[in-house]
């Protein structure tokens, strides 16, 4: 099996370049909304196939209980959540895990504008069902 961080790798390497370049122009001080409408200008430079404001839906034992908006959706797998805090929490953590799981992606980005210095992490679903996913109609 693949490890999904290398799997990854390249295009959450470019996601991370690509939000390093926003922050280096806008530094730290603005609104999430802000960086976004940045961040959209970079993917669309940089021919990133993404989704903004993406409506996902949240399941609960098989019943869909709501609608999420993810910051972006990146090719069709990658969750990009940003944030324009101070300093990230293990909340936010665990909030974007949690977004992961519900959306059933393999893999995401936690990125905060917010800092001196652009904070990133990159999320593994570890309950990530493959089988989901090639039939969109399982949840």
């Amino acid at each position: 099996m693949i490890d999904e961080t290398y799997k990854y790798s390249d295009i959450t390497s470019k996601i991370i370049g690509l939000a390093m370049e926003v922050h280096r122009q806008l530094g730290n001080g603005f609104q999430e909304v802000i960086y976004q409408r940045a961040l959209e200008i970079e993917f669309r430079n940089n021919d990133i196939s993404y989704s903004r404001e993406h409506e996902m839906p949240v399941f609960y034992k098989n019943h869909q209980i709501g609608l999420r908006r993810v910051d972006f959706l990146i090719q069709d797998t990658i969750s990009v959540e940003l944030k324009a805090i101070i300093e990230l929490q293990d909340v936010h953590l665990a909030q974007a895990i949690n977004y992961l799981e519900a959306y059933d992606l393999e893999i995401g980005l936690l990125i905060n504008f917010g800092a001196k210095s652009l904070q990133f992490k990159r999320l593994n679903n570890k309950k990530f069902n493959q089988k989901n996913q090639e039939n969109p109609n399982i949840k």
